[in-house]
């Protein structure tokens, strides 16, 4: 199956995970880094996902699953051991709802890719199912390649735009934007030497004022 790739926006949007055991935590926690408010149905949870609820950040119907728990989601995560549950899960999803199983036997909208974040900047890798091992594999090595330091060179590019965007016009705006992504920038930021990033933009700027 050809997936469509897309980064999509959760904030404030229900997501129902039904099932409560080491999959749900893995859901849980790729969705903690957004707002998305997280329901979990489940007779019973991990110790794991009940400190998550106890913290706030997940929602726990102590129950057996019914169809009216997925009224308003936008994502639902149908990720138990049985597959009647799951079966079940699936014949209430509505056509506007996009569902996962986990044990993929029946409608699966949606995938998670393997994901590497470091703050606003993300990479996500998959091999659509055939080979969760290497999709393991590949972003091991992604985490490595792309280290903590990335995080705080992104919110920079992002700042720096912002104030370029505001100075410069025309064909001078984009070549400012383009020595943006000389490598100096990054080598700084993985050394500590982040001021030295900003002294170049105030510079810069500052040529044109």
């Amino acid at each position: 199956m050809n997936y469509f790739p897309l980064l999509m926006n959760v904030d404030y949007k229900k997501v129902v995970i039904v099932g409560g055991g080491h999959v749900a935590r893995q859901k849980i926690e790729a969705l903690l880094p957004t707002k998305a408010m997280i329901t979990v149905v489940s007779p019973s949870v991990t110790e794991t996902v009940q400190q998550y609820v106890s913290e706030g950040f997940v929602t726990w119907k102590e129950k057996a699953f019914e169809s009216a728990d997925l009224d308003d989601a936008t994502l639902v995560f149908a990720v138990t051991n049985d597959e009647e549950v799951n079966n079940a899960v699936e014949e209430a999803t509505q056509h506007w709802q996009l569902l996962s199983r986990a044990d993929a036997k029946g409608r699966v909208d949606f995938i998670n890719p393997a994901v590497v974040r470091r703050g606003e900047f993300v990479v996500t890798v998959s091999t659509s199912g055939a080979s969760p091992g290497l999709t393991r594999k590949v972003k091991t090595d992604l985490a490595e390649q792309f280290g903590g330091h990335y995080a705080t060179y992104v919110s920079f590019l992002r700042e720096a735009r912002q104030q370029i965007l505001q100075v410069f016009s025309g064909d001078e705006k984009k070549q400012v934007l383009a020595e943006l992504l000389d490598p100096k920038f990054l080598q700084w930021m993985e050394q500590g030497e982040n001021q030295k990033c900003e002294e170049w933009l105030q510079q810069r700027i500052g040529e044109q004022q």
